[in-house]
């Protein structure tokens, strides 16, 4: 069973934001009533978080980061990882929103049983959310391609500050740095910037992150499709679903009959299957969604 990511979807126009989101809270609620729920989420559910994502309408364009890309050359990972060294910051200075903290929220009174993110972020276990599952890793740890041998971000970055002085506040003195959602940060002069090798082996180091062209190790894909079996709902959130590492999780909860239901801004891969799709910020229609307002399972 491969499991790369894959490129080749892009949404149709940007569709309407619903306008009677209200009305459309309570199909959802009614929809989701008594039902366990597993949460799928994508970089849709970060936006208000400064996190900025791929597809969501009004996007600008990026070109994600593929594995082929970062093995091609000692200088493109140089490159690379000057970019990373910036970017990373950003993300680890973020924080959860209301979107995140409903979730977690939910899981406090039984109402999600998990999250499946797609996201590299983090936000879900800084609210609290215990039991995610990050389908793509996240920016919090680097590894050694050759012997698995791994780094927190946080010390490989002093390790890096101490052979690049100065080169952060050299960069950043120019002005705004635009920063992607993988963690990665628009800068051009990198031609001084030095990179460390595995420290065991010698080898290729890179974020704990899955790239466009990589494989999801197959036992978080297996992991996965549990946590949609044991749930009575899926709830996709932020993705527009366009890789089929999350795509298929929509056609497999479809497949079993199970409530599928979408809250993204744009056109999602799953539209047509879904049980009802809300075209509007998860961080407002999630908070709405309360204890109070939606009932856990007995």
């Amino acid at each position: 069973m491969r499991t790369r990511l894959q490129i080749g979807w892009d949404p149709a126009e940007p569709t309407a934001v619903d306008t009677d989101v209200e009305a459309r809270i309570d199909e959802l609620r009614a929809l989701l009533d008594g039902r366990r729920i597993v949460a799928l989420t994508g970089a849709g559910i970060s936006t208000d978080s400064g996190i900025p994502d791929y597809r969501s309408p009004g996007a600008p364009p990026r070109t994600p980061m593929t594995l082929e890309m970062f093995l091609s050359s000692p200088e493109f990972r140089r490159h690379y990882w000057a970019r990373n060294h910036l970017g990373w910051r950003h993300m680890d200075a973020a924080r959860p929103n209301a979107a995140h903290r409903a979730l977690t929220e939910w899981q406090r009174t039984g109402l999600l049983t998990g999250v499946i993110t797609q996201n590299v972020d983090m936000l879900h276990t800084k609210a609290g959310t215990r039991r995610v599952l990050e389908l793509h890793g996240c920016y919090g740890r680097v590894r050694c391609l050759d012997c698995d041998w791994l780094i927190s971000r946080h010390r490989l970055a002093r390790e890096l500050d101490a052979l690049n002085t100065g080169f952060t506040s050299r960069v950043r003195g120019r002005g705004a740095i635009e920063v992607a959602p993988d963690a990665d940060a628009a800068i051009d002069d990198t031609s001084d910037f030095q990179m460390v090798d595995c420290p065991r082996c010698g080898g290729i180091v890179k974020p704990d992150i899955v790239y466009f062209g990589e494989s999801v190790p197959k036992p978080l894909v297996r992991q996965a499709f549990s946590m949609v079996d044991e749930a009575d709902a899926l709830l996709v959130i932020g993705s527009s679903l366009t890789v089929m590492s999350g795509l298929r999780f929509a056609r497999h909860a479809h497949r079993a009959g199970k409530k599928l239901a979408i809250v993204n801004r744009g056109a999602t891969r799953a539209d047509d299957i879904a049980d009802l799709k809300i075209d509007h910020l998860a961080s407002v229609v999630l908070p709405r969604l309360s204890e109070s307002q939606v009932r856990a399972t007995a």
